[in-house]
């Protein structure tokens, strides 16, 4: 694979997306969540360790019991968003390694014996996968909206429960909202770093 992107491709994914605030009422067949996960799941991790779990909103019911738990500026934004999306981890991802990293039998092994390295490794992890979502997202033909703002212990309570991933130990790292941009709720482009600011070649 030596070729790369045309520019059309780099404007869908990142000169010209942008995170959007109002959504249009255009549903999000559930056949494209499927692709969307199953491109997502190809993005690298440490040792192969996928720990994002997701949970998908569509219905009404569910939506229902999100929204009070978003902070208030992010109500009316899950409310309108066709599908909405928890990125969590789960704390034990590593119980899945002797699946998903065959060839290395110990690498369960400092995870298990070392809960602090556990949690940041599945939260970088879950954050990078959060990232493959959104990228995957936008080579779909969707617009994506991420948030931060919400009351983490009752969406792990109500969405991340025994009953939704029996066996694991799963929290939520963020939210994002994904469908077809309403392009009238948009905000200028603010400005990034300039290269001279955030990088340094040594």
């Amino acid at each position: 694979m030596n070729h790369t992107l045309d520019d059309a491709a780099w404007e869908l994914l990142f000169r010209q997306a942008r995170s959007h605030n109002r959504w249009l009422d255009t549903p999000v067949a559930p056949e494209l969540l499927t692709e969307l996960y199953e491109l997502m799941k190809l993005g690298p991790t440490s040792a192969n360790g996928s720990p994002a779990r997701l949970v998908f909103i569509r219905s009404a019911e569910a939506r229902a019991r999100l929204v009070p738990l978003m902070s208030p500026g992010n109500r009316d934004k899950v409310a309108q968003a066709p599908v909405t999306v928890l990125i969590g981890y789960d704390k034990g991802f590593f119980e899945q390694l002797p699946q998903l990293f065959p060839h290395n039998p110990t690498a369960r092994e400092p995870f298990a014996a070392n809960a602090a390295l556990a949690e940041a490794t599945a939260f970088r992890n879950s954050s990078l996968q959060g990232a493959y979502l959104m990228l995957a997202a936008r080579g779909l033909g969707l617009d994506c909206g991420p948030m931060s703002g919400f009351d983490a212990a009752a969406v792990n309570a109500v969405f991340f429960g025994p009953e939704q991933f029996p066996g694991q130990h799963v929290v939520v790292n963020f939210i994002c909202n994904i469908g077809h941009g309403d392009a009238s709720g948009l905000f200028p482009r603010h400005p990034r770093l300039p290269f001279d600011a955030a990088c340094r070649v040594l």
